[in-house]
């Protein structure tokens, strides 16, 4: 018996020993597995973001080649409205699936965001179905459009914890006349 007792605290030893590793495995699977699925869902919802921001896009670009047609945009592409028109219903029908998927993995800010920039690209189909003629009143809309998609991307930043990024407003060199090179 007194064999047994001067074993017993290596035994003890390797029993807390086994013990703690298998702790420490567990916790770390456990904590590898939370890394792995945040990063799976990170991921989904930068392909929601970025689907939903695409599929309004194409809107938006088509937009400007119909005001370029009523002469409200310098877009160099002109898109009579009767041409366009089944280009809008395809792209009106690509954003629904894409904002469902925005609905169900985005934050309610980046979702309040995206509504603000739908709602500013449904103003500018209204006023090209109306057939407006303003160049003043489509700067002003286009305006509130670029602020609209500018606060969703930031908000999708913030969701993502990504660094601030770009405006999105790209500013063009001015016309060079022929006689201005050097």
């Amino acid at each position: 018996m007194s064999a047994f007792i001067q074993q017993l605290p290596a035994l003890i030893g390797v029993v807390i020993g086994a013990l703690g590793s298998y702790v420490a495995s567990t916790r770390g699977d456990q904590a590898r597995f939370r890394r792995e699925r945040a990063a799976h869902w990170e991921e989904r919802r930068l392909t929601a973001y970025a689907d939903f921001a695409r599929s309004l896009k194409k809107s938006v670009t088509l937009a400007y080649r119909i005001a370029a047609h009523l002469g409200n945009d310098p877009h160099p592409h002109p898109l009579s409205p009767e041409e366009a028109a089944p280009h809008l219903a395809d792209a009106t029908d690509a954003r629904d699936p894409a904002g469902e998927a925005l609905l169900m993995l985005g934050t309610p800010d980046v979702v309040e965001k995206a509504r603000a920039w739908v709602v500013v690209v449904m103003e500018m189909e209204g006023f090209l179905r109306d057939r407006t003629h303003s160049p003043e009143t489509w700067s002003a809309i286009l305006k509130r459009q670029r602020a609209a998609r500018e606060g969703f991307y930031a908000a999708v930043r913030r969701d993502l914890a990504l660094p601030p990024g770009h405006s999105g407003e790209w500013r063009l060199a001015p016309a060079q006349t022929p006689g201005s090179l050097t």
